[in-house]
């Protein structure tokens, strides 16, 4: 009896997997490329553009990815927002450098996990990079369509992310970084000047230079931002680092001066 209800469970486990697998199928293939053509040379600075239909039973992100004899090629290529149900995708591939050379396109899917994505369609096709100019042509209109699309939806995703409200957490994290930062610009000040009010002769001088360079950093962004509030949008960092410098700097004053026996 334990033997057939161990049965019954492995084979219930067993149809669960594979009924997990038919519920998760996803299908890709490619209706259009441009430009068109089974061998493709592409200017410089030239796009390969693919046309992807697509059939799946879960959110999925959606890439084409370049090879030649079998190996992954250095080029540029789509990243994805996430796709369900079936429609159209759009991918795309440039070489970065020429004489590269392709001869499938891999389309793969997935989320991002551990097990990363798999390839579910192979599109042959042979591609060479030129330092030629690009023949000058009209794009089609799904090209134009798709693109759109992805700029369209690209922008309401970035409206929602900077209309959402950040979480108690996220506030928390911004203000003690803030702290931080302010902590570090005060240290990054207050140590050299202590030392140099401290120290005298040779260290003096050095320890002058840290506090110097901290003063000009903090100045310039005051002054900056006073005259342009959009010139240090990243002013936390530049605080961070070069407090950092100043301090790392004073170490190694500290260390040396410690280790010549001078005195205060």
């Amino acid at each position: 009896m334990h033997k057939l209800n161990a049965f019954v469970l492995l084979a219930f486990c067993v149809l669960s997997a594979l009924a997990g697998d038919v519920r998760a199928e996803t299908t890709v293939r490619v209706l259009e490329t441009y430009p068109a053509g089974d061998v493709i040379t592409l200017g410089e600075h030239q796009t390969f553009y693919l046309r992807i239909g697509y059939s799946t039973d879960e959110p999925v992100r959606i890439w084409a990815r370049p090879y030649f004899q079998g190996n992954e090629v250095d080029a540029g290529s789509n990243p994805s927002r996430v796709y369900a149900g079936s429609g159209e995708a759009l991918g795309w591939l440039f070489f970065m450098e020429p004489g590269k050379q392709v001869d499938e396109v891999r389309i793969s899917a997935g989320e991002r996990s551990p097990s990363g994505p798999r390839a579910v369609a192979t599109y042959s096709v042979r591609i060479t990079g030129s330092s030629q100019p690009a023949v000058a042509s009209t794009e089609p209109a799904w090209l134009v369509e798709l693109r759109n699309e992805d700029k369209r939806l690209q922008q309401e995703a970035y409206e929602q992310r900077m209309s959402t409200p950040p979480t108690a957490g996220e506030t928390l994290l911004v203000r003690v970084l803030l702290l931080a930062v302010l902590a570090l610009g005060v240290a990054g000040i207050a140590v050299p000047v202590w030392a140099w009010w401290r120290w005298s002769g040779g260290w003096r001088v050095a320890a002058a230079v840290p506090a110097a360079m901290m003063g000009f950093v903090v100045l310039r962004i005051v002054l900056d931002t006073a005259a342009d509030p959009t010139s240090h949008n990243l002013w936390p960092f530049e605080i961070l680092q070069v407090g950092c410098l100043s301090l790392v700097v004073m170490g190694v004053l500290g260390a040396a001066r410690k280790f010549s026996g001078a005195q205060a």
